[in-house]
């Protein structure tokens, strides 16, 4: 285990959502400052440089967009749903790395990394799953997120804050390249012109908000996303399908005026990302727009009984919810 990470490299951005916890007894990063400065960061380069043009590949399954009462906020899933991933899950993402060997080799070299690559990439996943399991375990959570730079530090044996982040990001791009699903910059700016309140729940990490500067032009807020709904699973400790995030941002929206009723969560997943809105009250949709990322978990049980209000194929379809 290396020694403790130097808190004061690390460059805050808000308060509330941060928490002390992680192997490394890091408190949780949230936002950077140099997140909102003007002009390309390093990271929202990086991810350009990884990001080619991928399509949506078809799932078969038929649109039904019917919402059941007017629709006045939109929930987000990410990863799946607003952009394309080429690893749907942790399964894959193990599949994608052993096919990026070579890819993962480099980027270790160009990192002053001397690690074997396959022992290391091992590892990784192990610490992930053991560090899950230590906090719930010992911390009581169901759904715990850890912190990605907590566990490369404790595979890698490194300190260094900037290294990390830019290893890990990297190695994310590598292994879970992203791109924007069709019709997302038309979705979202119908929904900024109409007022629509819009959030996000998402598994993630901190490389996550990146994504839409880098690949859409713009920053989360300048694209019209409410700071206070930004939930994402790294800032939060609790990871989907945790009803923690869902029963949050009902919270804060039923302080804005708007009922759960009103609300529509929009997500690739049944079980992550269906069953937990759901229960929270929200009204569904399950996006069915690409075979790589739909998961139906028609094998799990605590889904048989879950059907989502609606089912759709492509983003701009949600366009048609706003106007019910």
């Amino acid at each position: 285990m290396p020694e403790k990470l130097d808190r004061s490299r690390f460059l805050f951005y808000g308060k509330s959502t941060a928490r002390r916890g992680g192997i490394l007894g890091l408190r949780r990063p949230c936002l950077p400052e140099y997140y909102k400065a003007a002009g390309m960061t390093t990271f929202e380069q990086l991810i350009r440089h990884y990001s080619k043009p991928m399509s949506p590949i078809d799932t078969g399954l038929d649109a039904v967009v019917t919402p059941r009462a007017p629709v006045q906020a939109v929930l987000f899933d990410v990863y799946g749903t607003l952009f394309i991933s080429r690893a749907g899950d942790i399964g894959a993402a193990k599949e994608e790395a052993a096919r990026n060997i070579d890819a993962i080799a480099e980027l270790c070299a160009r990192h002053g990394i001397t690690a074997p690559v396959s022992p290391m990439i091992d590892a990784f996943f192990e610490c992930i799953e053991s560090t899950k399991g230590a906090l719930r375990d010992g911390k009581g959570i169901d759904y715990p997120e850890v912190v990605i730079e907590e566990i490369w530090a404790s595979v890698l044996g490194i300190t260094d804050i900037p290294l990390l982040q830019s290893f890990a990001l990297e190695y994310e791009m590598i292994v879970n390249p992203v791109y924007p699903m069709p019709h997302l910059q038309e979705l979202l700016s119908t929904c900024k012109k109409q007022k629509v309140v819009m959030g996000i729940i998402s598994n993630a990490q901190f490389y996550t908000p990146y994504l839409f500067a880098a690949l859409l032009g713009q920053r989360p807020a300048e694209l019209g996303f409410r700071e206070e709904l930004l939930l994402f699973s790294y800032m939060l400790g609790h990871c989907k399908p945790s009803p923690e995030p869902f029963d949050r941002a009902a919270q804060i929206l039923r302080a804005a005026g708007i009922d759960a009723k009103n609300t529509l969560y929009v997500g690739n997943d049944m079980r992550k990302d269906i069953a937990p809105s759901a229960a929270a009250g929200f009204q569904t949709a399950l996006y069915a727009g690409d075979a790589r990322s739909l998961d139906l978990r028609e094998e799990d049980r605590s889904c048989a009984h879950i059907r989502p209000d609606m089912i759709i194929t492509d983003l701009a379809q949600i366009i048609e919810c706003l106007a019910s």
